[in-house]
């Protein structure tokens, strides 16, 4: 059971680390509006959160994204790389 658990941590750790890359990326586009861009330094903060389990972290990430998704003046790239972190995210389960 100890493996499982394990591989479990890993593959959530690959999926936190790539959503964090991906944000990353949109934080440092100047094309994108700036609310959108502290947006994501939000969530990445979100998301290197240790105190809180995966699951939460996940949570909490995809809560703040959804509260930027439908911003009108969201380039459609970012709002495409953004549903791709989300759903990175919903396979992270507690």
């Amino acid at each position: 059971m100890p493996r499982r658990s394990s591989a479990k941590k890993a593959e959530y750790e690959k999926f936190v680390s790539d959503a964090i890359q991906m944000l990353d990326r949109i934080s440092q586009d100047r094309g994108v509006p700036r609310n959108i861009r502290k947006a994501t330094t939000d969530v990445i903060d979100a998301l290197r959160d240790e105190s809180l389990s995966y699951g939460v972290r996940a949570s909490k990430a995809i809560s703040l994204l959804n509260e930027i998704i439908s911003d009108i003046n969201m380039p459609p790239q970012t709002r495409s790389q953004i549903l791709l972190v989300v759903g990175l995210l919903e396979r992270i389960k507690d």
